[in-house]
């Protein structure tokens, strides 16, 4: 069996990398950073481009902002971001989660902020009738976010809400996010504002196509793809200072120490693409598990390392590399965290059958 990419795979990964190079580049990714710092101190009160049409308020509090660009949002939406796994006859891409993989790593290198999984997760997955569960979700017109089955009460990107997927049981929800009370809570990573949803989980109003299993396992494929693609940016950060920084007369990357630190770069990004490749070919719950686990473990430990190869310029605000050390931490407790992970993984090993 053939696992290279196909002409098709490599072109639609060199266009979602040239778009989001065109539109959310390093620039853009500053400008979105000091924007949100600029706006307040605590995560989700800041705004960037475009804000939400009709916002609401949360907590009883002030207008709901965030950090979603609405414009950026639809031309994902237009590009095809959304609907890849949408069949054609409904309007969709109708590719697969191989080709969701591809994209969504070229996210996680360009670090773009929003609640991309659940967004294209309420597109992908349609009620009995083919209708949407999130009506404009696949046209990138509404923005949606979703709770985790596990309880967690934070929730990423509430402010810029049109929707929230709900767990609930075997099946999924579809709720408004203005109408359970929730305060925003500081985030280690300033373009991922955070909620804390209270006094219980949002009624659903609609329906999800996917049951709960299939929707969990997806979102932590999809994001274990986002950290995999922040590690292989990271990589190339790394690799790109050494070779240009110079120190006693010769670049850094000449010794051994340094190299030794890309290298091990490499074979963690390496490692974690066999696993996230495999686990959207399988779509098995061990698979997924295991990609989650090494995808994560890449993502923190080459930002990491990346900071060490760039010494004492690398913990500059300035700096990209700090950007995605925090968001790995964030990923990482996101969609099977690493000890919910080991468990279904140790539990899928020990039952040949699931």
């Amino acid at each position: 069996m053939d696992f290279r990419l196909s002409d098709d795979q490599e072109a639609l990964r060199r266009g979602m990398r040239e778009l989001l190079a065109a539109r959310f580049g390093p620039e853009a990714l500053r400008a979105a950073v000091d924007g949100a710092e600029a706006a307040g101190g605590v995560a989700g009160e800041g705004t960037i481009g475009e804000r939400a049409p009709g916002a609401r308020t949360a907590g009883g509090g002030g207008p709901r902002r965030g950090v979603v660009d609405r414009r950026l949002w639809r031309e994902l939406g237009g590009a095809g971001f959304f609907a890849l796994r949408v069949p054609e006859a409904a309007g969709g891409v109708g590719l697969g989660l191989p080709e969701a993989v591809l994209v969504f790593e070229e996210a996680g290198r360009a670090l773009l902020p929003g609640p991309l999984v659940a967004t294209h997760l309420a597109a992908t997955h349609r009620g009995g009738d083919g209708a949407e569960a999130v009506p404009g979700a696949a046209e990138g017109r509404a923005v949606v976010t979703a709770l985790e089955p596990d309880g967690a009460p934070l929730v990423e990107h509430w402010a810029d809400a049109d929707a929230v997927l709900v767990p609930e049981g075997e099946g999924v929800g579809v709720a408004a996010p203005g109408v359970v009370r929730a305060l925003p809570v500081r985030a280690v990573d300033p373009l991922t504002p955070l909620h804390r949803v209270s006094g219980g989980r949002p009624a659903a109003v609609a329906a999800c196509g996917a049951g709960a299993g299939v929707l969990c396992r997806e979102a932590a494929l999809l994001t274990a793809a986002q950290q995999l693609g922040s590690a292989f940016r990271t990589l190339e950060l790394a690799v790109g200072h050494a070779r240009t920084r110079e120190q006693f007369g010769r670049p850094v990357g000449a010794f051994q120490a340094v190299q030794h630190l890309c290298a091990g770069m490499l074979v963690r990004a390496e490692t974690a693409r066999a696993a996230v490749y495999a686990a959207a070919v399988t779509g098995g719950e061990a698979e997924t598990c295991a990609a989650k686990l090494l995808a994560d473990e890449a993502a923190g430990a080459n930002a990491r390392d990346c900071l060490q190869v760039h010494g004492g310029m690398g913990f500059t605000w300035e700096a990209e590399v700090h950007l995605h050390l925090k968001r790995a931490w964030l990923r990482g407790s996101q969609w099977r965290t690493a000890v919910a992970a080991e468990e279904r993984l140790a539990e899928a090993l020990l039952s040949p059958r699931l």
